[in-house]
């Protein structure tokens, strides 16, 4: 029996629906509230920066139709997660060195294993949110909704061809609302649309779809504009602190709480316009999107973080963090950031990498992502001047002599492959073009 009801459930239903106060899920409890469901709204508080009080959106849902509304505070969880995330590099997405930090996803599933969870505690087992068919949200929220509640049904408005029949549109859902007497003041229409949390905002979809316009189109609700040079942004320097893997103060002064700590890197980053990526994406559909991002506090955290894994760490070491996080990014991006191969992923990365990184790195933020790292200090640091000192020191740790040595052993594998090109260049007929130099022109037969 499917899962996913392809039309309106029964009358009677309770169905728990993601309410997010904007003109989409307005009008979704309307709709299925005036056709007989039993509507609860739950709302997370993400400390969203484009939401000046979350407190205010349950009542909104109630004067819709909804039976009863809350508001879930997941803030503190995200903070955890999005940290998490810095430990284990899960990051997939990068162009040109500029990093999308994957807020978005981090967000789905701190906010969907929430919201379930709470539904599941008060018997609600029908789950519907706004994602459309063509976006990477509506597998997130299924995949994170059945994994909390194995008896979860879901229920989409906008998989359900009677509703998108409805409201082709942002108008057809204003006059809908406004016929039943809840007015909806639409406002001026922006040239994309944001979904933001504390860890960042994400810009996407209609005059962003298209690669001619710039992220200059973007008004940034998390800091500057990096981009306008009519607006001053003074450098500053600053020094942030890890111990054992986790952000604990920044010039020195500690927060009451990982969320005040993160919410002043947001600040700090911010201003600075730190941390705005374009980034041209395969969805989990596998075709291609384009978004423009920002985050602020986690480019601050992560660069901060990675200075210091470098100092600290190995070579294997940090091949394995850097291979491995860009795995368990792609699975986050997917919705699978609870499934076994991203818990076994996460379980290494935060058990063997992060708890080594304790020190503090100084550095001057100027503009975007301009910045100069000043100084960096940690308890244990593989690194060490001396090692390699072009000076002479009082101890060196190897010596002209033991240099030679080790050469002399290289010869063994490099004449065990100087053999085996030869066998291969005699016995592969033909041979494929290749660009760049080959073995003719490397090698002579004896």
């Amino acid at each position: 029996m499917s899962r996913i009801f392809r039309q309106l459930p029964p009358a009677g239903t309770r169905i728990g629906l993601a309410f997010s106060g904007g003109l989409d899920t307005r009008a979704a409890v309307a709709w299925m509230s005036r056709r007989g469901l039993e509507v609860y709204c739950y709302t997370a508080d993400l400390a969203q920066p484009d939401e000046k009080d979350v407190a205010e959106i349950p009542p909104v849902a109630l004067t819709h139709g909804a039976a009863d509304a809350c508001v879930i505070d997941c803030r503190e969880a995200l903070v955890r997660e999005g940290l998490v995330a810095i430990q284990c590099g899960a990051f997939h997405l990068s162009s040109g060195g500029k990093k999308y930090f994957n807020t978005t996803p981090l967000g789905r599933a701190v906010t969907t294993t929430a919201i379930v969870k709470a539904m599941r505690g008060a018997d609600v087992h029908v789950f519907s949110d706004g994602s459309t068919h063509k976006g990477n949200d509506i597998q997130r929220f299924y995949r994170y909704g059945v994994l909390v509640d194995p008896s979860l049904k879901i229920y989409k408005p906008w998989l359900d061809p009677a509703f998108v029949d409805a409201f082709g549109g942002r108008r057809q859902m204003s006059e809908y609302l406004g016929a039943l007497g809840l007015p909806y003041k639409m406002g001026v229409e922006k040239a994309y649309s944001t979904d933001a949390n504390v860890l960042g905002a994400t810009h996407e979809a209609k005059d962003l779809e298209r690669l001619d316009r710039g992220m200059r189109i973007v008004a940034p609700i998390m800091g500057a504009a990096p981009w306008r040079q009519d607006h001053e942004i003074a450098p500053e320097e600053l020094s942030v602190t890890f111990e054992r893997g986790l952000p604990v103060a920044i010039n020195g002064g500690r927060y009451p709480s990982a969320l005040e700590l993160f919410l002043e890197c947001n600040r700090i980053g911010g201003r600075h316009g730190l941390g705005m990526s374009d980034q041209i994406e395969n969805r989990v559909i596998d075709a291609k999107s384009r978004g423009i991002y920002e985050a602020p506090g986690m480019a601050l955290l992560h660069l901060v973080y990675e200075r210091l894994l470098s100092a600290i760490h190995n070579e294997a070491t940090l091949d394995l963090y850097f291979t491995l996080g860009r795995r368990l990014g792609r699975l986050l991006y997917e919705g699978r950031w609870f499934d076994p191969e991203g818990l076994l992923l996460k379980d290494a990365l935060t058990r063997w990498v992060a708890p080594a990184v304790s020190g503090t790195v100084t550095l001057e933020l100027r503009r975007g992502d301009d910045y100069t790292l000043l100084d960096t200090a940690a308890e244990h640091m593989a690194y060490e001047p001396d090692k390699l000192s072009m000076e002479r020191v009082e101890a060196p740790p190897f010596t002209p002599e033991d240099r030679i040595g080790a050469l002399e052993l290289l010869s063994v594998a490099v004449t065990d492959n100087r053999e085996l090109l030869l066998h291969h260049r005699r016995s592969v007929t033909p041979r494929p073009p290749t660009f760049g130099a080959t073995i003719d022109d490397l090698l002579a037969e004896d």
